[in-house]
């Protein structure tokens, strides 16, 4: 049984956690005719049997084209990670096993109240620190 969940516009709301939300989302963009979505995807499954306390979800560009044109989805497989409402990481390409889990450790090390006074000083137009 996958412990993935497929991430739809519809289901995107409950699945994503808000600003006040504690958990983060891994997110893979993906399309059954990438070869390259197809080597990943062993990689995310085993990677959410590692980790049952995060969620995992796949987003079908093709079924969901709306939802990859929100994410500026160019080029897949994409990687997004979306941490307490925040868009942490988003990079194309497959990773490695090893690589991918060293991402996980570092997101779940990030200091959110930092990302977050870094997002709003984005928003407000103040020069980047």
């Amino acid at each position: 049984m996958s412990n993935t969940v497929e991430l739809t516009k519809e289901n995107f709301d409950e699945i994503v956690p808000g600003p006040d939300g504690k958990d983060f989302v891994f997110i893979d963009f993906w399309a059954a005719w990438c070869g390259p979505c197809r080597q990943f995807a062993p990689v995310f499954e085993k990677a959410a049997e590692r980790h049952p306390d995060l969620v995992f979800a796949k987003v079908d560009t093709e079924a969901q084209q709306e939802l990859a044109a929100a994410f500026g989805i160019q080029s897949i497989p994409t990687l997004a990670i979306i941490r307490e409402g925040v868009l942490v990481f988003s990079q194309p390409g497959a990773l490695p096993e090893a690589t991918f889990e060293d991402l996980i450790g570092q997101a779940r090390k990030l200091d959110m109240a930092e990302v977050k006074r870094k997002v709003e000083a984005e928003q407000k137009g103040a020069p980047q620190a």
